[in-house]
């Protein structure tokens, strides 16, 4: 059980080297501002969808229980 423990650790953290560079790399690339605004523009459309899900969730959380 330790062993899996210990390879599913090295697994993250090899992840996580690995997208660290991925970031470097784009960073330090000449299309750095496409990718900053791209990356913005889908976290502001991923917080948009986020917020209009957990209105609709509200609002049916607040129908259901004004019928009971």
């Amino acid at each position: 059980m330790k062993d899996n423990n210990n390879s599913k650790i090295i697994l993250a953290a090899l992840a996580g080297a690995a997208i660290g560079v991925a970031i470097g790399y784009f960073l330090n690339s000449e299309k750095k501002d496409e990718i900053l605004n791209d990356l913005k523009e889908g976290a502001s459309k991923l917080k948009d969808d986020l917020t209009g899900k957990m209105d609709d969730l509200k609002n049916s959380a607040e129908e259901h229980f004004k019928k009971t």
